[in-house]
C-alpha cells in the first residue's frame, strides 16, 4: 500500500498533534504495531535499520580496528630497524676500516704464536737466555697443554738460580723472545737460604693457534 503527498501529510500532522509528553510509551504493543500511524512505523522501520547498521559498523569496525593496531606497532618496529640499520650503513667505512686495523692486528699477533713444532726450540731459547745471563737452570718443565676455544695454552715450568740483576734480565730476555710468552706466580727466595744466590720460580705460558681445520679434525675426533 502506497501512500501519495495527502495521506503523508495527514498522518505527518496526526504526529504533530500527539503530545509525546503524556504518551505512554509502555503500553506501546509490537504486536499492534500495524494499528501504529504510517509515519511512526517509517520511524521506527529508520530506527531499527540505523541501529542493525551501527551493530554491523561496529563488528566491521572492531576487527579492522585491531588490525589497524598491529599494523601501527609493527610500523613503529620496522621503522625503529630502519633507523638502527641507516646508522649502520652510515658508519659502514669507518667499520670496514677498524675491522681492517683488527684483522691486520690479529694477523701480528698470530705470528708472534708458537707452532706444536716450534715449542722444543722456545724451550732452547729460555735455556739460552738462562745461559747467557750465567744462571743456573733447575727446572724447565713443560706441563700439559689445555685447549681453549681458538687457541691451545702451554704452560711451563721454569726454577733458576742466580744473582737479583741476572735474574731481572732473564726475565726481560724471555719478555723480548718473537714467541709470545707470559710469565706468572714469580717466587723469588734465597737459594739454600744463605748467600747473595737467589732462586726464581715462575709460571711461562706460550699459546699456540689453533687453525679451524684443525679444530674441526679434533672436534671429529673427538666425537663418538
Amino acid at each position: 500500500m502506497t501512500l501519495n503527498r495527502e495521506q503523508w501529510a495527514i498522518e505527518w500532522q496526526r504526529l504533530r498533534d500527539v503530545d509525546w509528553r503524556d504518551v505512554d510509551w509502555r503500553d506501546l504493543d509490537v504486536k499492534e504495531a500495524g494499528g501504529w500511524p504510517w509515519l511512526l512505523k517509517v520511524l521506527c522501520c529508520c530506527l531499527a535499520l540505523l541501529a542493525a547498521l551501527s551493530v554491523m559498523l561496529w563488528l566491521v569496525v572492531s576487527e579492522q580496528r585491531e588490525a589497524l593496531m598491529v599494523a601501527q606497532r609493527q610500523e613503529a618496529r620496522l621503522l625503529s630497524e630502519y633507523r638502527s640499520k641507516a646508522s649502520q650503513a652510515a658508519f659502514l667505512p669507518e667499520m670496514r676500516d677498524q675491522l681492517a686495523t683488527l684483522e691486520g692486528q690479529v694477523g701480528r699477533l698470530r705470528t708472534m704464536l708458537p707452532t706444536d713444532a716450534e715449542i722444543p726450540s722456545l724451550l732452547d731459547s729460555i735455556s739460552d737466555a738462562a745461559a747467557d745471563n750465567r744462571l743456573t737452570i733447575e727446572t724447565i718443565r713443560l706441563r700439559p697443554a689445555q685447549a681453549q676455544a681458538h687457541y691451545v695454552e702451554q704452560p711451563l715450568d721454569i726454577q733458576v738460580r742466580g744473582g737479583y740483576h741476572q735474574l731481572a734480565r732473564f726475565s726481560a730476555d724471555i719478555a723480548s723472545l718473537p714467541r709470545m710468552v707470559t710469565q706468572h706466580d714469580f717466587n723469588l727466595e734465597p737459594a739454600d737460604g744463605r748467600g747473595e744466590a737467589l732462586r726464581l720460580s715462575l709460571l711461562a705460558r706460550t699459546y699456540r693457534y689453533v687453525e679451524e681445520s684443525d679444530q674441526t679434525s679434533t672436534e671429529g675426533a673427538q666425537a663418538p
